[in-house]
């Protein structure tokens, strides 16, 4: 499988790096592209890129899409705690939060409370109707707090190198 093998056994250097850099700006960017931006010629650079991958640096390559142009403009954090704490309740928890296309994203946290989920929808109706018959339909939620986004600040994808 892709992205298994032990990353200690591939050592990073300035060019990975600044490859890696590259890609999460623009992963449209073509091997011919990265190399005259990394001063290399193109075979290295397009085995460093497939190292990359198959170290699993590289997860995935995605288009970003506008929420708002396709009407799912409204964004909510929900702050979840469940009323117990069993490892058959958490799985399933987890299995029933997968099935949520309106959840974009899942954390298992630490604190006040089990879970932060983001979730997109269009409007408050939507996130009311996306409460009280998605989120409300799953066993063991004790609580669930959501703060509404009235505006984004900065959102990036990249990871600081």
């Amino acid at each position: 499988m892709k992205g298994t093998e032990n990353n200690s056994s591939y050592q990073l250097d300035a060019i990975d790096f600044r490859i890696l850099k590259l890609l999460q700006k623009n992963s449209n960017l073509t091997t011919k592209e990265l190399s005259a931006k990394v001063n290399l010629s193109t075979t290295p650079v397009f085995e460093r890129v497939k190292k990359l991958e198959k170290f699993g640096y590289i997860r995935k390559y995605v288009a970003v899409l506008d929420a708002e142009k396709l009407d799912k403009g409204l964004s909510v954090f929900c702050n979840i705690t469940l009323k117990e704490h069993t490892r058959e309740i958490g799985n399933q928890f987890v299995k029933d939060i997968l099935s949520l296309n309106e959840v974009t994203e899942c954390y298992n946290v630490s604190g006040d409370y089990d879970f932060l989920l983001k979730v997109l929808v269009k409007d408050m109706k939507h996130y009311q109707y996306f409460v009280l018959n998605h989120l409300g339909g799953i066993k063991n939620i004790g609580s669930a707090h959501s703060t509404f986004v009235m505006g984004e600040i900065k959102n990036s994808y990249e990871v600081p190198i």
